[in-house]
């Protein structure tokens, strides 16, 4: 029995996704479940598995076909492995009659053509200044529109500001530890920066806000989205209910998040939505930036690498560990007063962040 492979069911925000390489090829055995190709969609890679165990044989779409859900890509005959039939033995010939043979002029072989010498691929991308071509991925073409689109569509304002990263340094020196024994994860930043926004979002609902058409729609929860730089491009999972999450929660699912990035396992619901993002371009190095929107997100915050900076103290200069944060946010919701003073409070809970780690 022929059984059908289709195109597996897409979010609502995902209308079609582009066909990887096929793991499998015509005539091959595959087992049930086993993955036949992936599905590259804007937001993540989705694996199409067969349906039984049998015989694949027909390939609906080839290789960089866009399908959509449902669509049909592959045939599988169900059952045991069917074994393609070798090469038709050649019927034998009946030999001339020796009169034939000496009434028929020998014609000489055709002259020797040269055949042509392709060139490896390898040896022409290896060249000296040799250039190359190859299509975007889908993720880093979505991404290209979206941030296109929202410089369009948005009224773009960045405000910064600086904080001192000693209180939280000392207060991670002292428990991470006992904290990494306790849960099992590491103590790091990111867990006083998301629960610093919580509290600023609680201060400022208007940042977490967003447009909709005429309408200002008011979100009841602080879904962060964390950007997570993969192999395949940015990708920002959202940290569901943030203001609800401990910091051990919190460190583990970004972790759980980053590794999943790297092994394209995110799944789409988990890539969709959220009402704010973090952006970290201090692990790369980045000093200063200006963070691009979301959409339909009215704000983004950006991290920064952490520098030891000379900085006044009742009336002394000190050497601190600072780091600048940016706020970007769209100025056709957000005035620059609340932008400016949820900064400012973002700031004011990361250097008294014991409140920030309530219970190791």
């Amino acid at each position: 029995m022929k059984l059908e492979v289709r195109v597996p069911t897409l979010s609502d925000s995902v209308a079609s996704g582009t066909l990887l390489p096929w793991r499998k090829q015509v005539g091959e055995a595959v087992t049930r479940d086993e993955t036949l190709v992936d599905l590259e969609t804007d937001k993540v890679i989705l694996e199409i598995p067969a349906p039984a165990s049998g015989t694949l044989v027909e390939l609906r779409q080839p290789e960089g076909a866009v399908v959509k859900a449902d669509e049909v890509v592959a045939v599988i005959e169900n059952g045991e492995a069917i074994v393609a039939p070798g090469p038709a033995e050649k019927p034998v010939q009946p030999a001339a009659p020796a009169a034939a043979v000496a009434t028929v002029a020998a014609v000489p072989p055709a002259p020797a053509m040269p055949l042509p010498v392709a060139i490896p691929a390898a040896a022409a991308s290896d060249a000296p200044g040799a250039s190359r071509r190859e299509p975007m991925s889908r993720l880093r073409s979505r991404v290209a529109e979206r941030l296109v689109a929202a410089q369009h569509t948005a009224a773009m304002l960045t405000t910064f500001n600086e904080v001192n990263m000693q209180p939280v340094n000392e207060l991670r020196q002292r428990f991470k530890a006992e904290f990494e024994v306790k849960h099992g994860v590491k103590l790091g930043y990111m867990s006083f920066f998301v629960r610093a926004v919580c509290q600023a979002l609680q201060q400022f609902p208007i940042v977490n806000a967003a447009i909709d058409g005429t309408d200002i729609v008011w979100q009841g929860d602080a879904d962060i989205g964390i950007a997570i730089s993969s192999p395949r491009g940015l990708v920002v999972p959202i940290l569901r209910r943030a203001q609800t999450l401990s910091s051990a929660e919190i460190e583990a699912a970004i972790a759980d998040f980053a590794r999943r990035a790297r092994e394209a396992k995110l799944t789409l619901e988990e890539l969709s939505g959220g009402t704010f993002s973090i952006t970290n371009g201090g692990v790369f190095g980045s000093l200063l930036s200006t963070p691009i929107l979301n959409p339909p997100q009215s704000a983004i915050l950006g991290m920064h690498t952490i520098q030891e900076r000379p900085v006044a103290e009742n009336g002394q200069v000190v050497i601190r560990p600072m780091m600048y944060l940016a706020l970007t946010y769209d100025h056709r919701l957000i005035d620059g007063r609340d932008a400016v003073q949820f900064l400012v409070a973002v700031k004011a809970a990361l250097e008294a962040p014991d409140a920030l780690l309530p219970a190791v």
